[in-house]
């Protein structure tokens, strides 16, 4: 396959061979085990080729940990002499928290370096191909680049906007309602799309709701699987009007944040701190404010997985860059039966937010639809 890269490096054909495509698939399976795990740093998977055979693999399993080419570097020794470093995100070249991997590279003697995509990061856009190549190491740029900026997403989207990447989520029926009027929704979809659900919690550094989906649904928002990440679940609540005995209080097994506005509801917040919830009040919640405030804690993905009074206040404030949305084969009517999404002020079809970059795959019996809310462009 040729491939053109357009970096601001230079313009240059990279040859992809399906050796290599499929040696930097390996590398994003790796860097996959650290879902959720990374933040504010990526996903970053390495391995180490010599004669056609992986003699070292690792990956970046935290920040503040070495970066996955120093893991693949140590498991190959002396057999990353001469070999082929793949590494899924270019390897960095400055100090931050750990040391920079292309004077390892270098060091270690590799002959060449296979990259799945530039780094976004201005201290490194770059500048760790141009020192390898300086020290006359073949580079190779942009294999499978398609599913390494996948993967990295949330971190380029931090990168580019300071902002975490706000993906929504829904599950509806075939008539657009995700509860009947009465408010029950256990469930909308099936148990195949609910495992679903639970891996996107897993890939996630927090999930968001909103005091009404705490009283109707009193969910639990973890990921359901024994050792796995599980969010930070957060609850924004303008006034604290809250159940006592809701799950989310339950810190044993998953972290709990509330938002909420200065002053509200003091005994209420007492009783969640006695109960290891965390409170953050802040002059006015907005779900930007409440970006923000993630960008700051250092996340890279917030899921929202809220009603659609939030949904939709969301969406209108900038939070929301992603959607998806899964749709049940049920009908259940009701013209005061919620919908995901409520009111944007649009009074007209040509105002709808038309997705882009759609995906449709079917999970068990369920439909997901996953796409990007268009970019406001100036």
């Amino acid at each position: 396959m040729l491939t053109q890269n357009n970096s601001h490096l230079q313009s240059v054909l990279t040859i992809e061979t399906d050796f290599d495509s499929r040696m930097m698939q390996k590398c994003l399976q790796l860097a996959r085990r650290a879902l959720g795990k990374t933040s504010p740093n990526p996903l970053v998977g390495a391995i180490i080729v010599k004669d056609g055979e992986i003699v070292g693999e690792g990956f970046h399993p935290r920040a503040g940990e070495p970066h996955a080419e120093i893991f693949a570097l140590r498991a190959a020794l002396e057999n990353a002499r001469g070999a082929t470093a793949y590494v899924s995100l270019e390897p960095c070249n400055h100090y931050g928290r750990t040391p920079p991997c292309t004077s390892a590279l270098i060091a270690a003697g590799v002959k060449k370096v296979v990259v799945g995509m530039v780094d976004p990061n201005p201290l490194v856009a770059g500048g760790g191909i141009t020192r390898l190549r300086d020290a006359g190491i073949e580079v190779v740029v942009g294999v499978e680049e398609t599913a390494c900026r996948k993967l990295n997403e949330g971190f380029i989207h931090r990168i580019l906007y300071q902002k975490p990447l706000g993906t929504l989520k829904f599950a509806m029926t075939l008539d657009g309602k995700i509860a009947t009027d009465t408010g029950h929704s256990a469930w909308v979809t099936s148990p195949d799309a609910r495992q679903v659900v639970y891996q996107f919690r897993v890939a996630t550094d927090a999930v968001v709701v909103g005091g009404n989906t705490v009283r109707k649904d009193n969910p639990y928002l973890t990921s359901h699987q024994e050792g796995a990440h599980n969010p930070l679940r957060v609850v924004m609540s303008r006034n604290l009007d809250l159940p006592t005995d809701a799950r989310l209080w339950e810190t044993e097994t998953a972290q709990t944040l509330v938002l909420t506005q200065v002053g509200a509801n003091p005994q209420f917040q007492a009783m969640l701190r006695s109960r290891a919830v965390e409170v953050v009040e802040m002059d006015i919640l907005t779900p930007d404010r409440a970006m923000n405030y993630f960008y700051q804690r250092g996340f890279c993905n917030v899921l929202w997985e809220c009603g659609g009074t939030l949904a939709a206040s969301a969406i209108a404030s900038g939070a929301i860059q992603k959607v998806l949305a899964f749709i049940a084969p049920k009908i259940i009517g009701g013209a005061n039966a919620p919908t995901p999404v409520g009111d944007l002020g649009f009074t007209t079809m040509t105002q709808a937010l038309s997705l882009e970059n759609v995906e449709i795959r079917l999970v068990g019996t369920d439909c997901l639809v996953e796409g990007y809310l268009p970019q406001k462009r100036d």
